[in-house]
């Protein structure tokens, strides 16, 4: 199978989360959202994510999200005192819901259609803190640069706060035979591939553009991180999942692999 370019990975990713709105919005967790964002102190945080944030403190400060799909995430950081928030995603459909979310909530945050790599200069040296949750990393063909990217975002001092996946468990496939057996190398370079659209629970048997998931060890995310010019100032690794209710079946074993981290990168 040939491997597309970084450019074409990046474009077929955009049109499969754009296909992939209309699914997430027939979702129960939408119809949560649209009533539970007019409140103010409206969250969706988990205890990990809040507890980091909350150390690293975001109360009266300017904060961005890189990959903010519809919004939900950077509405919460309201809660925790943000003073400004600023959405950024490459995905006009999610960013549409983004903006629909935002009529409901007392705040005001920004929204912006931008690809990572190809950033506004609006959004470059501006942010006190940029936050990376699950699922941002994966879609990226070049981690190093992704970083590169991420740190333009913020003042010197500020922070880059990562709650992600963690790469051990691209090893294992909760829909194998053998969801235990290892399915995937730790140091695989291709994409994995999927076909159908983009859902957090269960598949959609439709067509839709190829999506492409990057795996990246963990020397790749902080060799990235440093070489972008960040300091590495926090690192945590968790047995819980932070990603669908399938991967729930690997929490709680007596042989425990490692599930999620945070990570915290302050820009020197």
């Amino acid at each position: 199978m040939e491997m597309p370019t970084k450019e074409q990975a990046i474009a077929s990713n955009r049109d499969a989360w754009n296909d992939s709105a209309r699914h997430h919005k027939e979702s129960a967790e939408w119809q949560q959202h649209w009533i539970a964002v007019a409140h103010a102190d409206f969250t969706c945080l988990d205890e990990t994510l809040t507890g980091v944030l909350t150390e690293v403190g975001i109360d009266g400060k300017e904060v961005v999200q890189l990959g903010c799909n519809n919004g939900r995430e950077s509405l919460s950081l309201f809660a925790l005192g943000a003073r400004h928030v600023t959405g950024v995603d490459q995905s006009a459909a999610f960013l549409g819901q983004a903006r629909e979310l935002a009529t409901r909530s007392p705040h005001e945050p920004e929204f912006i259609k931008a690809d990572i790599h190809h950033l506004p200069l609006q959004l470059k040296g501006r942010f006190d803190v940029a936050l990376i949750t699950i699922g941002v990393l994966n879609w990226m063909p070049d981690i190093a640069e992704f970083f590169q990217h991420a740190a333009q975002t913020l003042k010197p001092g500020g922070a880059l706060i990562i709650y992600e996946t963690h790469p051990f468990l691209e090893m294992f496939d909760p829909d194998s035979a053998d969801p235990f057996a290892l399915s995937s190398s730790y140091f695989r370079r291709e994409p994995f591939v999927q076909n159908e659209p983009i859902v957090y629970e269960g598949k959609v048997e439709q067509p839709a553009s190829p999506s492409y998931w990057f795996v990246h060890t963990l020397g790749d995310i902080l060799n990235g991180a440093i070489a972008a010019g960040l300091q590495i100032n926090h690192f945590k690794e968790y047995p819980h999942s932070n990603r669908e209710e399938l991967y729930d079946l690997y929490q709680q074993q007596e042989a425990q692999l490692p599930m999620c981290f945070t990570m915290v990168a302050v820009k020197r």
